[in-house]
């Protein structure tokens, strides 16, 4: 009776465990759709994106990162992954608990002009047997934003510009500054050789002149 006893006790814990399994299971959600960007953005600059928010839509504590992924053939220019930064990058969810995830773009000096696209993707972190990391499931939001043509000495001043706004010492702002002058500088040299060689008037040669 004892080992009848003890046979159903292991038997019920094993259709238990086996049920939890079978029941427990890894979900994502994102609270945002699709970005559009309205203003044109320019070389040089740091913006700050709307912010995206990735959920725990499973009934399992998960550990979820955000990336930058795209889409195939698609018509718009591809933005690189390296111009993105999100805060946290990377972060661990309870079920049903959501996270805000903030979003900088970095745009560099030189680029090409041009309407772009990617997807703002949040997605469950597993990490496999031989170390690897595997993406089984995701979501993202849609994001969509152009990118104003400017010359390389424009981008350079919007680059100052931002930095100026995104670090706030006293100390960064002053090399800031002494950059912005020398930049100055270099242009209004370039613009003076500019005019004072359309300001000289073409003269013929006295031997020209006496020809005449």
């Amino acid at each position: 009776m004892k080992r009848i006893l003890t046979g159903l006790l292991f038997f019920t814990a094993l259709v238990g465990t086996f049920a939890s399994l079978s029941f427990a299971k890894v979900g994502v959600g994102i609270g945002t759709g699709k970005i559009i960007v309205d203003e044109k953005l320019k070389p040089g600059v740091i913006y700050n994106l709307p912010p995206i928010t990735i959920f725990n839509t499973g009934t399992e504590t998960t550990k979820y990162g955000a990336s930058v992924e795209y889409r195939q053939a698609q018509p718009e220019l591809l933005p690189e992954r390296e111009w993105f930064t999100f805060e946290p990058a990377e972060f661990t969810l309870e079920p049903e608990n959501a996270q805000t995830v903030a979003v900088k773009i970095n745009i560099p000096l030189k680029v090409i002009p041009g309407d772009y696209f990617a997807y703002l993707e949040g997605h469950p972190i597993v990490v496999t047997e031989s170390g690897l990391t595997a993406v089984n499931i995701a979501a993202a939001a849609k994001l969509y934003f152009t990118i104003a043509p400017a010359n390389v000495f424009q981008g350079i001043y919007y680059r100052l510009i931002s930095l100026w706004k995104e670090f706030e010492p006293w100390s960064t702002r002053i090399s800031v500054v002494i950059g912005l002058v020398i930049i100055i500088l270099v242009l209004k040299k370039n613009l003076n050789i500019e005019v004072s060689s359309k300001g000289k008037k073409k003269t013929k040669p006295i031997s020209s002149l006496m020809d005449d």
